[in-house]
């Protein structure tokens, strides 16, 4: 009797080790997984013929459904700013799909932040054309829309069939890079009490406060590549209406930034130029706006050098003063 108790607190002993164990290498397992998960997806062709352009690329986008809203040639005003370009192509283009869109905003008002969505086009000094954007893991990490989600995944799989279309042969570059972010959304986020003067309207609340945000931030040195009205250009169409009074994204970028990241982290395009949301629902008296924070470029690329760091930080500090003044 008492070999057989022995026996079995051994194995209850041998278990708890076990399990102690087991837990510890899932965790590690789980660790090292998620830091292989790349919020940023690289495809790379050999383009040394040039056939491939960023034209040709947007064309591709049109093609499957995908509104290509910009495709900026950067390497006009970096030569016009600072005089020279880090590559021989250089473009930041935004694009947006209505339908998923739509679906996504309705679920989760902060894919505004990714609204419209955005890609770095560049040729490298070895004739590779390279195009970087979100990966589905990224939108769902910086949104918080759950992975598994449908109409996630059909915006991932949209961009992954124009990108194979523009470039059959390409191939999707394996990232180093060691996410530092642990999932979390890394959003700037601020509410604002919508007080409203006697006899003055909605309309005319968000149009004053949009003209001065528009004048600040110009006056600062950013540009304003694209503006969304939500509302009017996509709920309406699918007669989403009652929900919002404003639903508006603005793009934003500015060269001092852009110019020093793009040269040793040219897929920083995936966030550039950076959405800027804000909306008030129906019978809620505050208004919410909110944007992607740099450390989002910072973690999810290591960036380490301070060239790159001190204009990231300091364009989100002068953001967010513009948006605390106002």
């Amino acid at each position: 009797m008492k070999k057989i108790i022995f026996k079995l607190i051994l194995l209850l002993i041998m278990s708890i080790v076990m399990g102690g164990c087991s837990a510890t290498l899932y965790s590690k397992q789980k660790k090292a997984q998620q830091a292989k998960m790349q919020d940023v997806q690289v495809f790379v062709s050999n383009n040394k013929d040039n056939v491939i352009t960023p034209n040709k690329i947007e064309d591709a986008f049109e093609s499957v459904g995908l509104s290509v809203l910009g495709n900026n040639n950067m390497n006009k005003p970096f030569t016009a700013r600072f005089k020279s370009t880090h590559y021989k192509v250089y473009n930041l283009a935004m694009f947006m799909n209505n339908d998923l869109t739509f679906k996504l905003l309705k679920k989760y008002p902060e894919f505004g932040a990714l609204t419209p969505l955005t890609m770095s086009m560049w040729q490298d000094k070895q004739g590779n054309f390279n195009v970087a954007t979100l990966s589905a893991h990224g939108i769902s990490r910086a949104t918080q829309i759950p992975l598994d989600d449908k109409d996630l995944i059909a915006y991932a799989a949209l961009i992954k069939k124009a990108l194979y279309k523009a470039m059959p042969d390409a191939k999707q570059k394996k990232l180093s890079f060691t996410p530092s972010h642990n999932n979390k959304p890394l959003q700037q986020n601020f509410t604002v009490q919508v007080e409203l003067d006697d006899g003055s309207s909605m309309e005319n609340y968000i149009e004053d406060f949009e003209s001065e945000f528009e004048s600040e931030m110009d006056s600062m040195g950013f540009l304003l590549p694209n503006y969304t009205n939500v509302q009017e250009d996509i709920f309406d169409d699918y007669n989403y209406k009652g929900v919002y009074d404003f639903f508006h994204t603005y793009s934003i970028c500015k060269l001092d930034v852009i110019f020093p990241v793009s040269k040793t982290h040219p897929e920083a395009g995936s966030w550039a130029p950076c959405s800027f949301y804000l909306y008030k629902k129906v019978g809620e008296k505050e208004m919410h706006m909110g944007f992607l924070g740099v450390e989002n470029w910072i973690t999810t690329l290591d960036i380490d050098d301070q060239e790159s760091i001190e204009p990231l930080k300091k364009a989100q500090g002068m953001i967010a003063k513009i948006l605390e003044g106002i």
